[in-house]
């Protein structure tokens, strides 16, 4: 991991929320996940059965993983070690987001969102029932 000392003058964040991370300092792992079902309909209806993750492929689906295997020759000269910022400014963070100020080691990161829109149809005014 490169060493480098991170200055920042000044930090702002309005919102962070859902398995979101503000890091200050160095960290040697960090992993993020979040789900969601994002249901928009028309007409208000709660239907209690469809939280259910399992239904969905796209939360049941892998995620490859496929490692780096190569040899890299590097060569570094870090004249000045330091990055300086005078201000950040950040409206929000959100679904396994990282804002890290410092030096990491691994990340990991999930956010799997299935939105569903329900609409009426063009001619039927009635409330949709799934």
């Amino acid at each position: 991991m490169l060493q480098r000392t991170s200055s920042v003058n000044r930090i702002n964040i309005d919102t962070i929320s859902f398995s979101s991370v503000f890091e200050i300092g160095d960290s040697c792992f960090i992993k993020g996940f979040s789900r969601a079902i994002a249901n928009q309909r028309e007409a208000e209806y709660f239907n209690a059965k469809e939280g259910n993750f399992s239904v969905y492929p796209v939360f049941r689906k892998p995620i490859p993983l496929i490692p780096i295997e190569e040899d890299i020759s590097m060569q570094t000269a870090q004249l000045n070690p330091i990055i300086k910022v005078q201000n950040i400014d950040i409206i929000g963070v959100s679904a396994s987001s990282v804002i890290h100020i410092g030096n990491s080691g691994d990340i990991s990161m999930e956010a799997r969102v299935k939105h569903i829109r329900q609409l009426y149809p063009k001619n039927n005014t009635s409330a949709i029932r799934p």
